[in-house]
């Protein structure tokens, strides 16, 4: 059995990763909660949740359970920091775990890359500035096409964890364009688990969610496939598909290691 270990801020959709274990084959997944010292979507108290002593406070937890890799499942947590500096985030946290580690926005570059998306939606609960962010990290991910976003501003993660199924439908189908190869919900304190191949459905092209892409992420980085059809087109192949032949470009550093990495050296 594999098993992932998760670092998730707070108390809000945690219980997405249970979900996405039961819908998963012989798939583990542990969730240790870190501290947020205030549930603000605001840049300092994003920013804050991401900080190297929350981080390492919650890896020993994840260490005893013999974990295969570690994620940060948190998107703006993550992205804010910018694109070196997630680089950073996650290599301190690999050093601290022991195993290869990575955050919920390395996993949607990954996904993307996966699915051969040019050009993709998002589909915010972030202020309009905080989205604006996203969209700077996934053009210097490698994603060259157009990044479109919508933002239905919330205040916190507690108002993003209260949204029910009918408002997440709502937010995507109001940030999806027709020339969208996919959508993309940032924001994992919203409850989506089990719920993407009928938000797919919806629109008509594959949606990445963040809690999604940060189990896909640690199953990527522990070098195995699992495959669930509720949870999406990212889940719904039980072999990888063709690796695109974009690549992120020399002097970019991996995502699980923090090392300096050449223009093919991108695990995928």
């Amino acid at each position: 059995m594999t098993t992932v270990g998760f670092l998730y801020p707070g108390h809000f959709a945690e219980d997405d990763f249970p979900r996405m274990e039961i819908l998963l084959d012989a798939v583990r997944l542990v969730v240790n909660r870190t501290e947020v010292d205030e549930d603000a979507y605001r840049i300092d108290a994003l920013i804050r949740t991401g900080s190297p002593e929350h981080l390492a406070a919650g890896v020993e937890e994840l260490r005893r359970a013999g974990v295969e890799a570690v994620v940060w499942a948190s998107g703006a947590g993550s992205f804010l920091y910018g694109w070196e500096g997630a680089h950073e985030q996650t290599a301190a946290l690999a050093r601290a775990a022991g195993v290869p580690a990575s955050s919920t926005s390395f996993g949607f570059a990954h996904a993307i890359r996966e699915l051969g998306a040019d050009r993709v939606a998002v589909a915010s609960t972030y202020p309009e500035g905080i989205t604006a962010l996203f969209a700077d990290f996934l053009h210097a991910a490698g994603i060259d096409g157009a990044v479109t976003t919508h933002a239905a501003p919330l205040g916190s993660a507690a108002e993003a964890a209260a949204w029910g199924l009918d408002q997440v439908k709502e937010l995507a189908a109001a940030a999806d364009r027709p020339e969208a190869d996919a959508v993309l919900l940032p924001d994992t304190a919203l409850h989506t688990a089990g719920h993407e191949a009928e938000l797919e459905e919806l629109l008509g092209k594959p949606v990445l969610t963040g809690n999604q892409v940060a189990v896909r992420e640690g199953l990527r980085l522990a070098g195995r496939r699992a495959w669930s059809p509720r949870l999406g087109r990212i889940f719904a192949a039980r072999e990888a598909p063709p690796a695109p032949v974009s690549v992120w470009g020399e002097g970019r550093e991996r995502a699980h290691s923090g090392r300096r990495a050449g223009p093919r050296d991108v695990r995928e």
